[in-house]
Order: structure tokens, then sequence, then C-alpha cells
């Protein structure tokens, strides 16, 4: 029976930051990985998967390779001592949890941000280098696809993915409700530590990323968050410009006194309204600063509030998740196992073929072209009268688990070791 795929999965649930961020992979490293794999153990059907919060490789391969592949992995990052890393791997050697773990990460059942509506892109990401490098079989291609339309029925018939359910993805979605969907404010992001970059990367996905500035102290990390995401730079010395010409400002910065006060904002003219999203604890924006006219300040607690109450959605829509993809975890294990006795059937199907031709190639030089065309037409249709029965119970027998005895009987009958295995000329 096939039960071949497998997975290794390193993510924020058994490793620390530090050492994800030491394994994560970009996408040149990942499709060397690949080609790696390939030639190192001939593996088909391999998807491999890098974010910030996991790193996970999946294969189709009858012997368990998962240590030998997580070693590969680590060698591959300059990590050579081995050993230390493994015990932060989560392994997968059978084939329906491999299956079961790649549909609920996708879905975002195992995100850190529950639901997380950037994985199923980063997954399709990662599945157009598979099919870049041609290691996606057709297993993997029904999967990926099943996987796509289960996430489609979560996202129409749960509340898994409404509202932002974390405080940088909220902020981002409030800038929508605060100057409008479609519009493209000048946007300053002032400190770029884990919360700050969080926020970079929702405004990378958001798009519309030419009016978007970043401002940190180390210019050098605003820099190379910039070039990753398409975003200006400017100096820290020239904070309150930047303000000036920003319609959005979120800050993130940690210090003990507000670094935005109604002090630095002397100068500052407010034609319109200007908008502060203040992510920082302690606070970063003075309170008084709304005292401006035009100047509207939210707070840590207005975004955690906004993102609670989302979060609480999500996690209440779970069970109905978790059956959606249950189901589609059923069906597509129905479907790999039917793959199993795919081969018998066309080769089935080629031996009943062979001997109809014979048959009625005795007969057709006695025949009219018209009398030709209907015994070929009846003796086709007799074919798929009898072929209907065994096919049905071979694909009920796999469902049983017991398909092995009826292929060992079908080929004994009819000798189908000396059929070709797929026929794709004659299907009834």
């Amino acid at each position: 029976m096939l039960d071949t795929f497998k997975a290794i999965s390193l993510s924020y649930k058994m490793a620390p930051l530090r050492v994800r961020e030491l394994i994560a992979l970009n996408e040149d490293e990942a499709k060397r990985l690949m080609l790696r794999l390939r030639d190192f153990f001939g593996l088909s059907d391999l998807l491999v998967i890098s974010t910030c919060n996991r790193t996970e490789v999946y294969y189709a391969f009858e012997q368990d390779l998962n240590t030998e592949i997580a070693r590969l992995l680590l060698i591959e990052k300059g990590l050579t001592d081995t050993d230390n890393y493994l015990p932060y791997f989560q392994f997968f050697d059978a084939n329906d949890q491999a299956v079961k773990h790649l549909f609920e990460v996708c879905v975002g059942l195992h995100s850190q941000v529950v639901g997380d509506m950037q994985i199923p892109n980063q997954v399709k990401q990662s599945y157009q280098w598979s099919a870049d490098l041609e290691m996606a079989g057709p297993f993997l291609h029904r999967l990926m696809h099943t996987i796509f339309f289960t996430n489609k029925r979560v996202a129409q018939e749960t509340p898994f993915r409404d509202g932002a359910a974390s405080s940088s993805y909220a902020a981002v979605e409030l800038i929508d409700e605060l100057v409008g969907e479609h519009s493209q404010p000048n946007i300053l992001v002032i400190g770029l530590g884990e919360i700050g970059t969080d926020v970079c990367k929702n405004l990378e996905a958001r798009g519309g990323n030419s009016n978007i500035t970043l401002c940190n102290r180390t210019k050098a990390k605003a820099e190379a968050l910039a070039e990753q995401c398409g975003f200006r730079v400017a100096d820290f010395e020239n904070l309150t410009d930047e303000i000036r010409k920003a319609d959005v400002i979120i800050s993130s910065v940690m210090r003990d006194e507000p670094l935005i006060t109604p002090e630095l904002l002397k100068h500052v003219e407010v034609l319109t309204f200007k908008y502060f999203i203040d992510l920082s604890v302690p606070r970063s924006v003075d309170a008084t600063v709304e005292q401006i006219p035009g100047v509207l300040v939210y707070n840590i607690d207005h975004i955690r509030n906004r993102a609670d109450e989302a979060l609480q959605q999500r996690l209440a829509a779970i069970p109905q998740v978790e059956a959606i993809v249950a189901q589609a975890v059923a069906e597509f294990g129905d479907w790999s196992k039917e793959m199993v006795v795919s081969p018998t059937i066309n080769k089935l199907k080629n031996a009943l073929e062979q001997i109809r031709r014979d048959e009625i190639a005795r007969y057709m030089k006695h025949l009219t072209p018209n009398e030709s065309e209907k015994v070929d037409k009846i003796t086709k249709g007799i074919m798929q009268k009898i072929i209907k029965l065994p096919v049905l119970q071979l694909k009920a027998a796999c469902k049983r688990g017991e398909a092995e005895t009826l292929i060992d009987v079908l080929n004994d009958l009819f000798d189908l070791e000396k059929q070709p295995a797929i026929d794709e000329k004659h299907t009834y």
C-alpha cells in the first residue's frame, strides 16, 4: 500500500527563535537543498517550506530518511554539530501523519498566530519551487490542490480567517479603516524590533509599498529590511521631517520615556489628519500629543483589544476547521489508496482490450465499414460492463485495506505481469 510520504519539521513549538533563524532557508537555499536531496537520495514529491516560524521538508520515499535529511539540512546551513540540533526537530515517519500535519500547517492550525493568513501564500510559493524543479509528481499535485480547496472551504465556511489576531497585523488592518482600504497613505515605521519587523512584513503583504518609510536608530537594520520589503529608509536624525511627511506613524520603540511628544511636533503642521499607532510598552507616543488638532493616537491597548476579539473568534472556529480538515484528509486518503490499484486496473483493461481486438480482427475483413463500426461499438460496451465490477471491488477493497489479495488474484487470472502498466488510449 502507499505509505511513503514523510516529513521533518522545525517550528516555534520546539525551537527558539535563535535556532529557527539559523536554519531558515531563502528561495535559493531551499532549491539548492531540494537538488541535494534529489541527487543524494533520489527523492520524489519533494516540498520545502521555510517561514520565520518553521522550516519543513516533505518527501515521498519507501525508507525513513528523516534523520538523514535533518542532518543534511543542518550541514547545508553550516551547522556541523548536528546532534545538538536534532532534538529541535519533529519527525513524521507515517504517511497519514505527514499528510495530516501538512493540511493543518497550511490552513493555519499550527501557526503562531492562529489562522495566519500568510501561510497559504507561503506554501503556494514552496509548491511552485517543487514544480519549477520538476519535483512534484501526481501524488504531491493532488495533495496540494486538495489542500488549496480545503483552505478555500475554511475561509468561506468559518470565521477562522476573520479579523486580525496579532497586534502587528491589527495595526496594519487599522490603517485601512482610518484612511480607506484602497488609498496609499504615507506610512512611517519607527523602531524595528520584533514587533516593528512583523509590522513591516504585514505591510509588505498588504501591498502598495512605494509610500512606506523605515526609521531606526541602527540604520543598517532598517536598510536590510527595506531592501527585502521594497521600502524607503530615513535617518533617525530627520525624524521630525519624516513625521511631517507621514499620514500614519507606527511606533514600536523600546525606551523609558515617550519619543514622540508635543515638543517634538511643535513645528509639524497638521493640515488634515495624522494618525499615530503606538505599539510600545511603555508608550513611545505621549498621550498629550492627541491634544494637537488633527492628531489621533491609538495605543497598544486599542490594538490588543481588536486582536483579542479576533483571536477568540478564531479559537472558537477551530472545531469547524478540524472537521473540514478531517474530511479532506479522509477523502485524499481514499484517493491515494486507489493510486495503488490504478496500475492493476490499467493492466486489466489492456488485457481485455487485447482479447477484444484479436477476436474482432478475425472477422473485420468480412464486414462492411458500417458493420465494423457497429461490432466495435458493441464489443466496447461489453468490455465496459465486464470491467465495471472488478474496478468497483478493487476500489472498495482499498478502503478496507484489502486490495493486495484482489490484485494478486487478478494478476494470476489474467497474467497481468505481461501487460503494460498504463495505456491512455483505452479507458472504460
